[in-house]
């Protein structure tokens, strides 16, 4: 199953940064764009992954919007970046399913 996360890319003096609404503490950082893109895929598989190993609930994909007075209420970045990451969701194991592979 594939599922789409908004995910917000912030230009800073020196390098990029990523975060995605409907992951929360579920951020990236890289010096240009495309690297940052590419370890907030990481970020975010890494963070789907670990959810379904403890047993919690996927995050649904539910921002379609990103007010930008929230994290920058005075507007200091001026370049960002919006794009929906599509990612695979990991299928959840049964406990039985865990045991036979250890």
């Amino acid at each position: 199953m594939t599922r789409e996360y908004l995910v917000v890319y912030e230009k800073g003096a020196n390098n990029w940064s990523a975060f995605s609404p409907d992951l929360p503490g579920c951020g990236s950082m890289g010096d240009a764009l495309e690297d940052t893109r590419a370890n907030m895929r990481e970020a975010v598989e890494l963070y789907l992954t670990e959810t379904v190993k403890a047993g919690e609930p996927i995050p649904e994909a539910t921002a379609t919007t990103v007010n930008i007075d929230e994290f920058d209420p005075g507007h200091q970045t001026k370049e960002y970046f919006l794009e929906w990451m599509p990612v695979s969701i990991p299928e959840p194991h049964s406990h039985k399913e865990q045991t036979q592979a250890a």
